[in-house]
């Protein structure tokens, strides 16, 4: 397994992480079995980076995670989130809470739900506007001197709030979504972490499935499926960000590799300080993400997927009008 550095203060980590969200239900009807067994497979194969937050099932998904790594705690790095309630409310705005008090709370009922004594990586999930980042990051500095925490992270905050947090204490990594279809980071945000050196961790580099042409009508997500609330799932813009994944299946078609691994294998390319984690709850899909590590594309097909999805191509905002105001703070 290749392996990337997140900051320059000793965090190495696979090259693809996995995201575990999708196992406790935002997506659908959850499989604790297959999803123990997609941890377990990415473990024996190599991803040593797992993904997860407090508020990814109210909890559960910690939980999951806890019970899976038992007997495996040593072979892998544990990154959570702390500061929203629950990610499926669908389109409305979540509570956020960067209090110090909040913090700490957090912290130790993440660590008792996740069976372990320390938590390798810790972000603020979303910036608190009510409470100073330097407060926040702050308390989470005191959790790295007491040891319950190795290094810290932020999550959709701007590049503003970002250097305001390293100057309280380094941080290791910034995660926000990024993909084909949502580049807006390339713009201030992850020059800044580069600046910085800050490593940059990739969440939905699939675009929440999109991207992989398996979602064909609106119809394809179930009921449950938060995606149902995302505008660039809904209406006209389905249609036109449909059309956008054509091409990309067309040129996967043309690499011999799925438009899965094209999406993760162009964001491998964008940096060595880049670490995609994307989500599955089946071995797989687990599988054919991994892939992607394989496929080289050359100078002249990264030119032609910036033709095909150049910055801002997707069709609708990345997410509801309550929770944009959520990111970039």
């Amino acid at each position: 397994m290749q392996t990337r550095k997140l900051g320059d203060k000793g965090l190495v980590v696979s090259a693809l992480g996995l995201g575990c969200m999708g196992m406790s239900g935002v997506y659908g009807v959850a499989d604790e079995a297959e999803a123990i067994a997609t941890i377990h497979r990415a473990i024996d194969l190599g991803v040593n980076f797992l993904d997860t937050a407090d508020a990814y099932g109210k909890g559960h998904n910690e939980t999951l995670i806890g019970k899976a790594i038992g007997d495996r705690r040593e072979k892998v790095v544990i990154a959570t989130k702390f500061g929203l309630s629950d990610v499926s409310t669908g389109g409305y705005t979540i509570p956020v809470n960067g209090r110090p008090e909040y913090v700490r709370s957090a912290c130790e009922a993440s660590l008792r739900r996740l069976e372990v004594e320390t938590i390798d990586l810790y972000y603020q999930h979303r910036v608190d506007p009510n409470t100073p980042i330097e407060d926040t990051v702050g308390t989470m500095a005191e959790l790295v001197k007491e040891g319950k925490v190795r290094f810290l992270g932020l999550s959709e905050a701007s590049a503003a709030t970002i250097r305001r947090a390293h100057a309280v204490h380094p941080i290791a990594a910034l995660q926000s979504e990024y993909s084909l279809w949502s580049r807006d980071v390339e713009d201030e945000i992850l020059p800044t972490c580069r600046e910085l050196q800050i490593g940059f961790v990739p969440w939905s580099p699939l675009g929440r499935g999109f991207l992989t042409g398996e979602i064909k009508t609106f119809d394809d997500l179930e009921p449950n499926d938060w995606r149902r609330t995302s505008p660039r799932f809904q209406g006209d813009n389905f249609g036109r960000n449909l059309d956008l994944v054509a091409q990309v299946q067309q040129m996967a078609r043309e690499k011999k590799c799925t438009p899965a691994q094209l999406a993760i294998a162009w964001l491998l390319q964008q940096g060595e300080d880049i670490v995609p984690i994307p989500g599955t709850k089946r071995v797989s899909y687990l599988l054919d993400n991994l892939g992607a590590l394989d496929i080289k594309l050359t100078d002249a097909e990264l030119d032609r997927i910036d033709a095909i999805l150049p910055k801002g191509a997707a069709s609708g905002d990345r997410y509801p009008t309550a929770m944009m105001q959520m990111v970039n703070l």
